[in-house]
């Protein structure tokens, strides 16, 4: 039995773990793969946080782990699948079969790349479908690639991935971006991008690999093919909530209802990062609500020894 088992390793976990460590809570850190960092590891650059500008985001969360590791922090391998609430005990389950005991948790599990369900994206994954350009981009230089989506993912993968491949396609369902402004200023300064305004992506097609994309004009019948070797979906995230369905109350979506406070509506139980209800999904919100969970444990594991 610990006060506190941390379920992710991604920047809002591995930041709980070093303000719990420091809170003198004995705590666990349950993660997924064994290098952890969450969805900052797949960043190439990241340009927005604090005293840290164009830092890789592969260092950026080794940094993070590193800073839990000298914390003392207590890292756990495994795959919860599932969560049970017994009041002042609660109990984490593995898809191995063990089982761990703790007073509080905090939910950090982030969240997963959203799929569009398009004939040829299952079947060409890994054969030139990726949800990763700076995972990826590295195996289309001066080859011609497509992305899918409008925010800022993607127009951040449409520029990095412009720096080395021969022709880069944006396929965008709207007749704007949802990005930032000064990554739409960089995108539009790309002479080997090209935006397909108001367009989705039909299917993927080729022989063993990749080879041409299909995509639609709204409101048009007639379809365009794109010839292609590479497609970069970047349509937005999904919360990796799958194993708490029916522990704590999550929106239609599937994110964690919980406020600044991370609180979930079971007492002992707490969400921070992209896995709960916020406005903006970032690192350094995510940094935040590590810090702002492990305040809430504190609260929390106070009244009950009261």
């Amino acid at each position: 039995m610990v006060d506190l088992i941390i379920i992710g390793a991604g920047p809002a976990g591995l930041s709980a773990a070093v303000y719990g460590m420091r809170a003198g809570l004995t705590l666990m850190v349950m993660e997924e793969t064994p290098m952890g960092g969450g969805q900052v590891v797949d960043t190439h650059e990241v340009d927005n946080y604090l005293g840290l500008p164009g830092i890789n985001g592969f260092e950026l969360g080794q940094k993070f782990r590193q800073h839990a590791d000298a914390q003392g922090a207590v890292f756990q391998s495994g795959s919860v699948v599932r969560v049970c609430d017994g009041g002042d005990r609660k109990v984490v389950e593995t898809a191995d079969g063990a089982r761990y005991e703790a007073r509080t948790v905090i939910l950090a599990g982030g969240a997963k790349h959203a799929q569009l369900g398009v004939p040829g994206e299952d079947s060409y994954r890994g054969r030139g479908v990726s949800y990763c350009a700076t995972c990826d981009g590295a195996f289309f230089k001066k080859r011609d690639v497509a992305v899918i989506g409008g925010g800022d993912v993607a127009v951040e993968d449409a520029v990095y991935l412009a720096r080395f491949c021969r022709k880069v396609y944006l396929i965008h369902r709207r007749d704007s971006l949802r990005a930032a402004k000064s990554l739409q200023n960089k995108l539009f300064s790309c002479e080997n991008v090209e935006v397909v305004w108001n367009s989705t992506l039909q299917e993927i097609g080729g022989s063993d690999l990749v080879e041409e994309i299909t995509v639609r004009k709204s409101g048009e019948e007639e379809e365009r093919k794109i010839a292609v070797e590479g497609v970069f979906i970047a349509v937005g995230m999904r919360p990796n909530t799958e194993p708490l369905r029916g522990t704590v109350a999550c929106d239609e979506t599937g994110y964690i209802i919980a406020g600044e406070d991370c609180a979930t509506n079971i007492p002992g139980i707490f969400a921070a990062g992209d896995i709960r209800t916020k406005s903006l999904r970032q690192i350094v919100t995510a940094v935040a609500d590590g810090a702002c969970a492990v305040a809430s444990v504190e609260k929390y594991l106070s009244s009950v020894i009261e």
